[in-house]
């Protein structure tokens, strides 16, 4: 994980928390810039995050504030633009169990080519894998990664974090993502993982994620139960001219 996004995730969590109590003014940037160790340029792209996740909030040439409606942000809502993982997105604060479904080795699809940029030779993980969270199900995980780029998956960090594994054990960096949201029918997997009946949709999220030097490294839908899956964007107001 990146250094500001960690920073992001300790704010974040200090807010629910509430150590940064709603209306209060975060401390003065360089007071905190000094302890998380980091640069005034790391701190402010953390505090930028948590604007566009709808935490915070600044008055023009003023302080940083935490927006009286951030306690009302839900634990499992997510902002449109986070694609640290889910296991970092939720880990911290909720028990998460994975259920590997299928790990398997093959040559992609032409679909698969395209998104990942591959060639038909080159190999991928083909997973999929039932996340729950607080033992209640969350989500279903559907997820192709080059085997030449992202080597060494095994089963071990298929129950733990893929994106741990990445940036910590492969010392890759991620960069953006590409995400699309959209509604589907339950299908039988959903029915039996998700305990979805037939009637009931699923949110669909579809995402080709990137290392922060441009290669795409996952392509990847996941099945979240509607009742469950919140995603959340800040529309920042118009600046005065």
């Amino acid at each position: 994980m990146s250094k500001y996004a960690d920073i992001a995730q300790s704010i974040r969590a200090a807010i629910k928390a509430g150590a940064y109590k709603p209306g209060a003014a975060l401390p003065e940037q360089k007071r905190m810039a000094a302890e998380f160790h980091t640069s005034r340029m790391t701190l402010q792209k953390a505090l930028d995050l948590l604007k566009t996740e709808g935490y915070l909030y600044s008055q023009q040439g003023g302080r940083t504030y935490v927006k009286y409606n951030a306690e009302s942000i839900a634990n499992l809502d997510v902002g449109v633009d986070q694609y640290v993982g889910t296991t970092e997105l939720l880990g911290r604060t909720h028990r998460l169990e994975s259920k590997v479904i299928k790990f398997e080795l093959r040559y992609p699809t032409e679909l698969e080519q395209e998104k990942l940029a591959l060639s038909a030779t080159q190999a991928v993980y083909d997973i999929e894998r039932a996340r729950y969270v607080e033992n209640e199900p969350y989500g279903l995980e559907y997820t192709i990664m080059p085997v030449d780029l992202i080597p060494g998956i095994d089963e071990h960090i298929l129950h733990h974090s893929i994106y741990s594994y990445i940036e910590q054990n492969l010392q890759l960096t991620i960069g953006a993502a590409f995400r699309r949201i959209e509604a589907r029918r339950s299908t039988e997997d959903d029915q039996q993982y998700l305990k979805n009946t037939s009637d009931e949709p699923v949110l669909a999220v579809t995402n080709v994620v990137y290392l922060d030097d441009g290669r795409p490294f996952e392509y990847s839908v996941t099945h979240q139960k509607f009742d469950k899956a919140h995603f959340s964007v800040f529309v920042p107001g118009r600046t005065k001219p």
